[in-house]
């Protein structure tokens, strides 16, 4: 293959045409360009009638929707964490049929709720099981479940 110059085509580069700078104009023009931008205000003003615009009201709706079920959601697992913490309720209960609120929960939380584990204990536990710490009870395989269940029945 012939390459462009052999073939006879030749490319040349056209550089813009610039005027040669004289340095103390040119130096002037830019010290007074920044003084013009560093007095120019930077937050733009919002016409008075956009001023107060809000969400419409089905955003609004949405949101506190939302609020009240992430309320729900916290209290209910509160209460979890306090009955594991007491021991009315085994962990291997709910690793069996984890409760919808207890889904997003991290299975190390749940292990250090458990009366005379701490973090170590737990940390092996976890590592025993090959269970990541950041795990959550809804991400857990059948194998990772069924691990840390026989685990926690002996």
């Amino acid at each position: 293959m012939l390459c462009s110059r052999e073939r006879g085509i030749h490319f040349e580069r056209q550089e813009p045409e610039q005027e040669p700078l004289d340095w103390p104009a040119s130096a002037a023009v830019t010290s007074a360009r920044l003084q013009a931008l560093a007095a120019a205000p930077r937050i733009a003003r919002m016409p008075a009638e956009r001023a107060h615009a809000s969400a419409p009201s089905r955003l609004h709706e949405q949101r506190l929707r939302a609020l009240k079920q992430a309320n729900e959601i916290r209290s209910a697992r509160a209460q979890l964490k306090r009955d594991l913490a007491s021991g009315r309720i085994e962990l291997a209960q709910i690793l069996a049929r984890p409760p919808e609120f207890a889904q997003t929960a991290k299975v190390l939380d749940l292990l250090l709720l458990l009366p005379k584990t701490g973090p170590v204990k737990a940390g092996r536990m976890l590592a025993q099981c090959r269970i990541a710490h950041s795990k959550t009870l809804a991400g857990l395989s059948d194998r990772q479940r069924a691990a840390l269940s026989a685990l926690l029945r002996r």
